[in-house]
């Protein structure tokens, strides 16, 4: 006991006698200052929503077998067509057209088509509005995945949760600003969640389903003054460090995580623990009780840390049953959208049923659809299709019930209302009250956006 109390003497002392008191006000309140990058700040116009949650289903989910209901494409099945399009490379095709794969109806009162792999989403279509012409750059993995969480389909760029963090900070600082939930990074892996040139404190924190989502989160040594004391002597040194650094950005973001890690300790624990949701909860998300992985942990969760503060959650959908990218046999969406169906569905009926999904935003997509077309008129699988895909967005400030953007007439290439994945990024910081021509950063001598120099704001679609 004797050798303790002289420990905490000393680092009582070395600390410039902070102690609890000093601590607890470094990482709160002293947190708030301007000069914090997660300090929460207000956006450029009045916000309609206060939070993003993402939903990424990688590998270009068909459009055709999904939300984009083509009846000519039906009735035209094997039918030869001239593509302008294949395999990435352009010129005049041969083609036949094939079908869907999976039935239509129409869902709500609004009416809107949902192929018979989203029967759950379906059933809430009318807090929905679907987005059925979405066009891309690229017919590549990599580079299309990079565009629709960059803007970049050519280069290294922050993610879209980096800016949004930029942007307006965190109103919990014993929380990241920006959580990727996924067991696995997709396509063109971690830099889909990385901040790039924006300071490291905005990268998304990757956290991975399972037993311990958050390992060592848990201080070893249960003596919370002691952490304190050693936490106060780390960080004035830490601070002195800087002082003669204060150009490494990557050291100011490494202190930084210190700090956001401390609060965490108390707080994220309780966050991912579902122990205490009902058995109603569980059942809307389609878990077991005791389940730690899957996309309904994977909703829950970001229900919950949404309901905590978190500005940004991305839910990756990619797993051991693979991912979308069925050239071989589109049978493989059944099973795809089935582990996804209900919690995604369960997701926005939780969200409105606790008064949250008017100020959160949810954006599904994916880097692009499939091709209406084959070589082989009775070939089971579709190819990479950029021009032309479904996207939809729900709650925070969107008009649900409602289909925007036309294709022609077999989904080949969009005919009305088109939304590019800028403009996509556009809209979503719009409501976030963010203005995307007014979030840059100056970097290598210019000002760098989200959307670079392009992006509408898709004004149609919203309250």
């Amino acid at each position: 006991m004797k050798q303790l109390q002289t420990r905490r003497d000393f680092l009582s002392r070395a600390s410039g006698g902070f102690g609890a008191v000093a601590l607890a006000g470094m990482f709160s309140e002293l947190q708030a200052a301007p000069e914090n990058p997660l300090a929460a700040r207000n956006g450029h116009h009045d916000a309609k929503a206060d939070r993003v949650i993402f939903l990424y289903s990688t590998g270009g989910t068909s459009h055709i077998d999904t939300f984009n209901h083509r009846p000519q494409l039906i009735a035209d099945h094997g039918k030869s067509i001239t593509a302008s399009r294949w395999l990435n490379k352009s010129g005049e095709f041969n083609r036949f057209l094939i079908k869907p794969r999976y039935a239509f109806k129409q869902y709500g009162q609004s009416g809107t088509w949902v192929s018979d792999l989203f029967p759950h989403v379906g059933s809430v279509i009318d807090d929905v509005c679907v987005l059925n012409a979405m066009h891309c750059e690229s017919d590549g993995h990599d580079k299309a995945t990079l565009a629709a969480h960059t803007g970049s389909a050519q280069f290294a760029r922050p993610s879209a949760g980096s800016w949004v963090s930029y942007g307006l900070g965190t109103v919990n600082q014993n929380l990241p600003s920006f959580v990727v939930l996924a067991p696995a990074a997709p396509y063109a892996g971690a830099q889909t969640w990385s901040s790039d040139f924006l300071p490291a404190c905005h990268q998304g924190t990757h956290v991975m389903p399972g037993t311990e989502p958050l390992p060592n989160i848990r201080p070893r040594n249960a003596n919370t003054e002691l952490q304190q004391m050693e936490l106060a002597l780390q960080s004035r040194l830490n601070q002195a460090h800087l002082a003669q650094r204060a150009a490494d950005q990557s050291l100011d973001a490494r202190i930084r995580s210190f700090e956001t890690a401390f609060g965490m300790q108390r707080e994220a624990p309780e966050a991912f623990d579902l122990s205490q949701e009902t058995e109603d909860t569980l059942r809307l998300y389609g878990l077991e009780r005791g389940a730690t992985s899957g996309f309904g942990w994977q909703c829950l969760v970001a229900r919950r840390l949404a309901e905590r503060g978190v500005r940004f959650l991305e839910l990756i959908d990619v797993g051991s049953s693979g991912n979308w990218d069925s050239h071989g046999d589109m049978g493989d969406h059944e099973r795809l959208a089935k582990a996804i169906d209900k919690p995604i569905a369960g997701l926005l009926t939780d969200l409105k049923q606790r008064g949250m999904l008017d100020r959160t935003l949810v954006v599904w997509t994916t880097e692009f659809g499939r091709t209406p077309f084959h070589m082989q008129a009775d070939h089971a699988g579709r190819e990479h299709h950029n021009l032309c895909f479904s996207s939809w967005m729900a709650g925070g400030g969107i008009k649900g019930g409602t289909v925007h953007g036309q294709s022609d007439e077999y989904g080949i290439l969009t005919s009305e209302d088109a939304v590019h994945t800028h403009d996509l990024h556009a809209t979503m910081l719009h409501l976030l009250g963010i203005d995307h021509e007014r979030l840059t950063f100056r970097h290598s001598g210019r000002d760098f956006r989200l959307t670079d120099v392009h992006g509408r704001v898709t004004r149609e679609i919203i309250l």
